[in-house]
Protein backbone atom coordinates (compact mmCIF):
# COMPACT_ATOMS: atom_id res chain seq x y z
CA UNK A 1 0.00 0.00 0.00
CA UNK A 2 1.79 3.91 -1.01
CA UNK A 3 1.45 6.45 1.04
CA UNK A 4 0.36 10.15 0.51
CA UNK A 5 3.45 13.03 0.44
CA UNK A 6 2.41 14.00 3.98
CA UNK A 7 2.91 10.02 5.08
CA UNK A 8 6.15 10.27 3.44
CA UNK A 9 7.09 13.73 4.72
CA UNK A 10 6.62 12.36 8.20
CA UNK A 11 8.28 8.90 7.68
CA UNK A 12 11.30 11.23 7.05
CA UNK A 13 11.16 12.76 10.14
CA UNK A 14 10.46 10.17 12.34
CA UNK A 15 13.85 8.27 10.68
CA UNK A 16 15.46 10.93 12.77
CA UNK A 17 19.09 10.45 10.82
CA UNK A 18 21.42 13.53 10.37
CA UNK A 19 21.38 12.91 6.51
CA UNK A 20 18.64 11.67 4.59
CA UNK A 21 19.27 10.72 0.65
CA UNK A 22 16.64 9.93 -2.33
CA UNK A 23 16.36 9.18 -5.39
CA UNK A 24 13.44 9.37 -7.59
CA UNK A 25 12.48 10.03 -11.29
CA UNK A 26 11.70 13.81 -12.31
CA UNK A 27 7.89 13.78 -12.21
CA UNK A 28 7.43 11.62 -8.91
CA UNK A 29 7.15 14.49 -6.70
CA UNK A 30 10.17 15.30 -5.17
CA UNK A 31 10.03 19.52 -5.10
CA UNK A 32 6.06 18.83 -3.83
CA UNK A 33 7.75 16.12 -0.90
CA UNK A 34 9.79 19.46 0.14
CA UNK A 35 7.02 21.58 -0.08
CA UNK A 36 4.76 18.78 2.06
CA UNK A 37 8.08 18.55 4.47
CA UNK A 38 8.16 22.49 4.98
CA UNK A 39 4.87 22.66 6.16
CA UNK A 40 5.07 19.69 8.39
CA UNK A 41 7.79 21.31 9.98
CA UNK A 42 6.61 25.09 9.62
CA UNK A 43 2.84 25.43 9.44
CA UNK A 44 1.41 28.34 8.11
CA UNK A 45 -2.06 29.56 8.56
CA UNK A 46 -2.77 29.15 4.81
CA UNK A 47 -1.49 26.70 2.26
CA UNK A 48 -0.71 29.25 -0.55
CA UNK A 49 2.70 28.05 -2.81
CA UNK A 50 3.84 31.55 -2.32
CA UNK A 51 6.49 32.05 -0.33
CA UNK A 52 6.58 33.25 3.24
CA UNK A 53 9.95 35.08 3.70
CA UNK A 54 9.82 38.25 3.05
CA UNK A 55 6.83 38.52 5.71
CA UNK A 56 9.16 37.48 8.59
CA UNK A 57 12.06 40.30 9.31
CA UNK A 58 14.36 37.99 10.31
CA UNK A 59 16.39 34.97 10.10
CA UNK A 60 16.00 34.18 13.74
CA UNK A 61 13.34 31.75 14.68
CA UNK A 62 13.47 29.52 10.91
CA UNK A 63 13.08 25.87 11.31
CA UNK A 64 13.80 25.17 7.82
CA UNK A 65 15.88 26.07 5.27
CA UNK A 66 15.09 24.71 1.84
CA UNK A 67 16.36 25.14 -2.08
CA UNK A 68 13.72 24.30 -4.78
CA UNK A 69 12.04 25.02 -7.59
CA UNK A 70 10.32 27.90 -5.59
CA UNK A 71 13.63 29.23 -4.48
CA UNK A 72 14.30 30.30 -8.09
CA UNK A 73 11.41 32.05 -8.05
CA UNK A 74 12.72 34.63 -5.60
CA UNK A 75 14.87 35.64 -8.65
CA UNK A 76 13.36 36.86 -11.76
CA UNK A 77 14.95 39.00 -14.82
CA UNK A 78 14.51 42.30 -16.33
CA UNK A 79 15.13 41.96 -19.63
CA UNK A 80 15.25 45.78 -20.80
CA UNK A 81 12.88 45.39 -23.26
CA UNK A 82 13.24 48.42 -24.13
CA UNK A 83 16.48 48.83 -25.16
CA UNK A 84 17.94 45.01 -25.38
CA UNK A 85 21.21 46.27 -24.05
CA UNK A 86 21.25 45.77 -19.78
CA UNK A 87 19.36 42.70 -18.72
CA UNK A 88 19.43 42.28 -14.66
CA UNK A 89 18.37 39.45 -12.77
CA UNK A 90 16.30 40.92 -10.26
CA UNK A 91 16.06 39.27 -6.41
CA UNK A 92 12.77 39.60 -4.68
CA UNK A 93 13.26 40.99 -1.00
CA UNK A 94 13.77 37.84 1.42
CA UNK A 95 15.38 37.38 4.68
CA UNK A 96 17.73 34.71 3.40
CA UNK A 97 19.08 36.46 0.38
CA UNK A 98 19.84 39.72 2.95
CA UNK A 99 20.88 38.08 5.77
CA UNK A 100 23.92 36.47 3.63
CA UNK A 101 24.59 39.70 1.08
CA UNK A 102 23.94 42.50 3.20
CA UNK A 103 24.33 41.50 6.82
CA UNK A 104 27.21 39.33 6.35
CA UNK A 105 28.59 40.54 3.04
CA UNK A 106 29.18 37.09 1.13
CA UNK A 107 28.72 38.32 -2.33
CA UNK A 108 32.69 37.81 -2.74
CA UNK A 109 32.33 34.15 -1.60
CA UNK A 110 28.76 33.92 -4.16
CA UNK A 111 31.15 34.87 -7.11
CA UNK A 112 33.96 32.81 -6.41
CA UNK A 113 31.48 29.39 -5.88
CA UNK A 114 29.38 30.54 -9.16
CA UNK A 115 32.18 30.82 -11.09
CA UNK A 116 34.15 27.79 -9.55
CA UNK A 117 30.88 25.72 -11.19
CA UNK A 118 30.40 28.11 -13.68
CA UNK A 119 32.93 29.75 -16.17
CA UNK A 120 35.65 31.66 -14.32
CA UNK A 121 34.75 34.51 -16.82
CA UNK A 122 31.71 35.09 -15.72
CA UNK A 123 31.24 37.73 -13.68
CA UNK A 124 27.96 38.56 -11.78
CA UNK A 125 28.04 42.18 -10.43
CA UNK A 126 25.63 43.12 -7.40
CA UNK A 127 24.03 46.40 -7.15
CA UNK A 128 24.67 48.41 -4.42
CA UNK A 129 21.55 47.38 -2.54
CA UNK A 130 21.95 44.21 -3.63
CA UNK A 131 18.12 44.15 -5.11
CA UNK A 132 19.56 42.66 -8.76
CA UNK A 133 22.49 41.29 -10.38
CA UNK A 134 24.03 41.66 -14.13
CA UNK A 135 26.47 39.73 -15.43
CA UNK A 136 29.30 40.07 -17.89
CA UNK A 137 31.86 37.94 -19.66
CA UNK A 138 35.65 38.77 -18.85
CA UNK A 139 37.56 38.43 -22.36
CA UNK A 140 41.34 38.41 -20.55
CA UNK A 141 42.48 41.80 -22.44
CA UNK A 142 40.30 44.00 -19.60
CA UNK A 143 37.29 44.31 -21.95
CA UNK A 144 34.22 42.61 -21.26
CA UNK A 145 30.92 41.60 -23.04
CA UNK A 146 29.14 44.10 -21.48
CA UNK A 147 25.62 43.23 -19.86
CA UNK A 148 24.54 39.51 -20.83
CA UNK A 149 21.56 37.71 -20.32
CA UNK A 150 22.83 33.85 -18.74
CA UNK A 151 21.64 30.95 -20.22
CA UNK A 152 18.93 29.22 -17.11
CA UNK A 153 21.05 26.71 -16.17
CA UNK A 154 23.71 29.61 -15.20
CA UNK A 155 20.83 31.59 -13.51
CA UNK A 156 20.22 28.23 -11.28
CA UNK A 157 23.80 27.75 -10.73
CA UNK A 158 24.15 30.76 -9.47
CA UNK A 159 21.28 30.51 -7.40
CA UNK A 160 22.31 27.66 -5.84
CA UNK A 161 25.35 28.95 -5.36
CA UNK A 162 24.01 31.49 -3.13
CA UNK A 163 22.37 29.00 -0.94
CA UNK A 164 25.30 26.84 -0.84
CA UNK A 165 27.37 30.22 0.89
CA UNK A 166 24.42 30.31 3.34
CA UNK A 167 24.30 26.58 4.25
CA UNK A 168 28.59 26.74 4.42
CA UNK A 169 28.09 30.18 6.83
CA UNK A 170 25.50 28.52 8.95
CA UNK A 171 27.53 25.16 9.71
CA UNK A 172 30.44 27.59 10.54
CA UNK A 173 28.56 29.82 12.70
CA UNK A 174 26.90 27.25 14.54
CA UNK A 175 30.10 25.26 14.81
CA UNK A 176 31.68 28.17 16.60
CA UNK A 177 29.15 28.54 19.26
CA UNK A 178 31.40 27.36 22.64
CA UNK A 179 28.80 24.87 24.26
CA UNK A 180 30.17 26.39 27.85
CA UNK A 181 29.21 30.26 26.47
CA UNK A 182 26.98 30.27 24.33
CA UNK A 183 26.22 32.70 22.14
CA UNK A 184 22.72 33.51 20.40
CA UNK A 185 23.01 32.80 16.24
CA UNK A 186 19.89 33.13 13.28
CA UNK A 187 20.54 29.41 13.09
CA UNK A 188 19.72 28.77 16.80
CA UNK A 189 15.96 27.49 15.90
CA UNK A 190 17.56 25.21 12.38
CA UNK A 191 16.22 22.21 12.37
CA UNK A 192 16.56 20.85 8.76
CA UNK A 193 18.10 21.86 5.46
CA UNK A 194 16.20 20.58 2.60
CA UNK A 195 17.77 20.54 -0.84
CA UNK A 196 16.03 19.13 -4.23
CA UNK A 197 17.82 18.96 -7.03
CA UNK A 198 20.82 21.07 -7.37
CA UNK A 199 22.87 19.76 -9.92
CA UNK A 200 20.43 19.90 -13.42
CA UNK A 201 22.77 22.69 -14.91
CA UNK A 202 25.86 20.96 -14.06
CA UNK A 203 28.51 18.62 -16.47
CA UNK A 204 29.44 15.44 -14.96
CA UNK A 205 32.87 17.02 -13.85
CA UNK A 206 31.29 19.72 -12.21
CA UNK A 207 28.80 17.58 -10.91
CA UNK A 208 30.49 15.19 -9.04
CA UNK A 209 32.56 17.88 -7.69
CA UNK A 210 29.29 19.73 -6.46
CA UNK A 211 28.48 16.71 -4.79
CA UNK A 212 32.00 16.11 -3.20
CA UNK A 213 32.10 19.62 -1.78
CA UNK A 214 28.23 19.34 -0.45
CA UNK A 215 29.34 15.88 0.90
CA UNK A 216 32.44 17.82 3.27
CA UNK A 217 29.53 20.66 4.62
CA UNK A 218 27.54 17.58 5.87
CA UNK A 219 30.92 16.07 7.34
CA UNK A 220 31.51 19.46 8.84
CA UNK A 221 28.18 19.93 10.41
CA UNK A 222 28.50 19.50 14.31
CA UNK A 223 25.23 20.34 15.11
CA UNK A 224 21.97 19.09 15.26
CA UNK A 225 20.72 20.37 11.77
CA UNK A 226 19.78 17.51 9.55
CA UNK A 227 19.91 17.40 6.09
CA UNK A 228 17.26 16.16 3.52
CA UNK A 229 18.66 15.88 -0.42
CA UNK A 230 16.57 14.63 -2.98
CA UNK A 231 17.55 14.39 -6.67
CA UNK A 232 16.89 12.59 -9.66
CA UNK A 233 20.44 12.20 -11.03
CA UNK A 234 21.65 9.18 -10.56
CA UNK A 235 25.56 10.15 -10.30
CA UNK A 236 24.81 12.63 -7.72
CA UNK A 237 22.84 10.29 -6.23
CA UNK A 238 25.98 7.85 -6.21
CA UNK A 239 28.53 10.10 -5.44
CA UNK A 240 27.01 11.70 -2.62
CA UNK A 241 26.30 7.83 -0.92
CA UNK A 242 29.47 6.95 -1.68
CA UNK A 243 31.13 9.86 0.34
CA UNK A 244 28.63 9.74 3.41
CA UNK A 245 28.25 6.08 3.86
CA UNK A 246 31.42 5.68 5.88
CA UNK A 247 32.83 7.51 8.82
CA UNK A 248 35.25 10.17 8.76
CA UNK A 249 37.76 10.31 11.42
CA UNK A 250 38.66 14.09 10.52
CA UNK A 251 35.48 15.41 11.36
CA UNK A 252 33.67 12.54 13.66
CA UNK A 253 31.08 12.18 11.24
CA UNK A 254 29.16 8.88 11.64
CA UNK A 255 27.87 6.85 8.60
CA UNK A 256 25.55 5.23 11.12
CA UNK A 257 23.72 8.63 11.08
CA UNK A 258 22.93 8.59 7.27
CA UNK A 259 19.86 6.83 5.35
CA UNK A 260 19.21 6.47 1.54
CA UNK A 261 15.98 6.00 -0.29
CA UNK A 262 14.53 5.25 -3.48
CA UNK A 263 10.92 7.03 -3.52
CA UNK A 264 8.70 5.24 -6.44
CA UNK A 265 5.12 6.78 -7.61
CA UNK A 266 2.78 3.49 -7.61
CA UNK A 267 -0.12 3.73 -10.86
CA UNK A 268 -2.69 4.84 -8.09
CA UNK A 269 -0.38 7.75 -7.31
CA UNK A 270 0.23 7.16 -3.96
CA UNK A 271 4.24 6.84 -2.95
CA UNK A 272 6.91 4.59 -1.72
CA UNK A 273 9.87 4.97 -0.31
CA UNK A 274 12.28 2.14 0.05
CA UNK A 275 15.15 2.07 2.15
CA UNK A 276 18.22 1.10 -0.15
CA UNK A 277 21.27 -1.61 1.41
CA UNK A 278 24.35 0.09 3.19
CA UNK A 279 26.28 -1.81 0.83
CA UNK A 280 24.64 -1.07 -2.57
CA UNK A 281 25.44 1.39 -5.02
CA UNK A 282 22.13 2.49 -7.47
CA UNK A 283 22.68 1.69 -10.83
CA UNK A 284 19.87 3.29 -12.98
CA UNK A 285 19.41 1.12 -15.75
CA UNK A 286 18.82 -2.05 -13.60
CA UNK A 287 16.43 0.47 -11.28
CA UNK A 288 14.77 1.25 -15.10
CA UNK A 289 14.62 -2.18 -15.88
CA UNK A 290 13.17 -3.40 -12.75
CA UNK A 291 10.61 -0.77 -13.28
CA UNK A 292 9.36 -2.22 -16.73
CA UNK A 293 9.94 -5.89 -15.39
CA UNK A 294 7.12 -4.72 -12.76
CA UNK A 295 4.91 -3.01 -14.69
CA UNK A 296 4.66 -5.75 -17.41
CA UNK A 297 3.78 -8.46 -14.86
CA UNK A 298 0.87 -5.83 -13.22
CA UNK A 299 -0.13 -5.25 -16.86
CA UNK A 300 0.12 -1.52 -16.15
CA UNK A 301 2.17 -0.50 -18.80
CA UNK A 302 1.70 2.91 -20.77
CA UNK A 303 2.95 5.29 -23.09
CA UNK A 304 5.89 6.45 -20.88
CA UNK A 305 7.53 3.20 -20.38
CA UNK A 306 9.02 3.68 -24.00
CA UNK A 307 11.35 6.46 -22.45
CA UNK A 308 12.53 4.14 -19.81
CA UNK A 309 13.51 1.55 -22.50
CA UNK A 310 15.04 3.87 -24.94
CA UNK A 311 17.19 5.54 -21.80
CA UNK A 312 18.12 1.93 -20.86
CA UNK A 313 19.26 0.91 -24.60
CA UNK A 314 21.44 4.22 -24.69
CA UNK A 315 23.24 3.81 -21.62
CA UNK A 316 23.78 0.04 -22.53
CA UNK A 317 25.16 0.85 -26.15
CA UNK A 318 27.34 3.59 -24.63
CA UNK A 319 28.61 0.64 -22.34
CA UNK A 320 29.22 -1.69 -24.69
CA UNK A 321 30.21 0.50 -26.73
CA UNK A 322 27.73 0.91 -29.54
CA UNK A 323 27.34 3.41 -31.82
CA UNK A 324 23.60 3.21 -32.01
CA UNK A 325 21.10 1.62 -29.45
CA UNK A 326 19.17 0.36 -32.42
CA UNK A 327 22.30 -2.31 -32.65
CA UNK A 328 21.14 -3.35 -29.78
CA UNK A 329 17.14 -4.62 -30.82
CA UNK A 330 16.40 -7.72 -32.15
CA UNK A 331 18.20 -8.58 -35.53
CA UNK A 332 15.75 -9.49 -38.48
CA UNK A 333 17.07 -12.25 -40.58
CA UNK A 334 19.34 -10.91 -42.55
CA UNK A 335 21.76 -9.64 -39.37
CA UNK A 336 19.81 -6.03 -39.53
CA UNK A 337 18.26 -4.31 -36.83
CA UNK A 338 14.40 -4.06 -36.87
CA UNK A 339 13.62 -0.67 -38.14
CA UNK A 340 10.20 -0.33 -37.45
CA UNK A 341 10.64 -1.20 -33.82
CA UNK A 342 13.29 1.51 -33.91
CA UNK A 343 10.96 4.02 -35.23
CA UNK A 344 8.14 3.52 -32.62
CA UNK A 345 10.48 3.44 -29.77
CA UNK A 346 11.21 7.06 -31.39
CA UNK A 347 8.37 8.18 -31.90
CA UNK A 348 6.75 6.79 -28.30
CA UNK A 349 9.23 8.75 -26.58
CA UNK A 350 9.02 12.09 -27.89
CA UNK A 351 6.08 14.16 -27.23
CA UNK A 352 6.16 15.98 -30.29
CA UNK A 353 2.57 15.43 -31.33
CA UNK A 354 -0.46 16.03 -28.84
CA UNK A 355 -2.12 12.40 -29.98
CA UNK A 356 1.24 11.59 -28.25
CA UNK A 357 0.18 12.65 -24.83
CA UNK A 358 -2.50 9.91 -24.22
CA UNK A 359 -1.06 7.44 -21.56
CA UNK A 360 -2.76 4.26 -22.96
CA UNK A 361 -0.94 1.44 -25.34
CA UNK A 362 -2.41 0.17 -28.55
CA UNK A 363 -2.63 -3.46 -28.94
CA UNK A 364 0.42 -3.28 -31.23
CA UNK A 365 2.38 -0.86 -29.13
CA UNK A 366 1.86 -2.73 -26.08
CA UNK A 367 3.20 -6.05 -28.37
CA UNK A 368 6.32 -4.55 -29.22
CA UNK A 369 6.76 -2.90 -25.41
CA UNK A 370 6.47 -6.82 -23.84
CA UNK A 371 8.91 -8.23 -26.39
CA UNK A 372 11.45 -5.35 -26.18
CA UNK A 373 11.13 -5.66 -22.17
CA UNK A 374 12.24 -9.31 -22.54
CA UNK A 375 14.63 -8.93 -25.21
CA UNK A 376 16.45 -6.92 -22.41
CA UNK A 377 17.12 -10.24 -20.90
CA UNK A 378 19.35 -11.68 -24.06
CA UNK A 379 21.29 -8.59 -23.70
CA UNK A 380 22.14 -8.65 -20.18
CA UNK A 381 22.99 -12.43 -20.27
CA UNK A 382 26.18 -12.43 -22.00
CA UNK A 383 27.59 -10.29 -19.08
CA UNK A 384 26.24 -12.02 -16.06
CA UNK A 385 28.03 -15.24 -17.30
CA UNK A 386 31.08 -13.73 -17.72
CA UNK A 387 30.76 -12.75 -14.13
CA UNK A 388 29.81 -16.24 -12.78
Amino acid sequence: MGKTLNEIAQELRTANKKVQLIYAFNGTGKTRLSREFKQLIAPRADDNEGDDEADQPELTGKNILYYNAFTEDLFYWDNDLEQDANPKLKIQPNLFTNWVLIDQGQDRNIITNFQHYANERLTPSFSEDFSEVSFSLERGDDANSGNLKISKGEESNFIWSIFYTLIDLMIETLGEVNPDFPEATPFDDLEYVFIDDPVSSLDENHLIELAVDLAELIRKNKSGVKFIITTHNPLFYNVLQNELGSDDKRTGYKAKDFKKYCLDKNEDGFLELKEQPDDSSFSYHLHLKAELEKANDREQLSKYHFNYLRNILEKTAIFLGYKRWGELLPQSNTGEANLYEARMINLRSHSRYAGEEVNELTDEEKRVLIRLIKHLDKIYEPDLREET
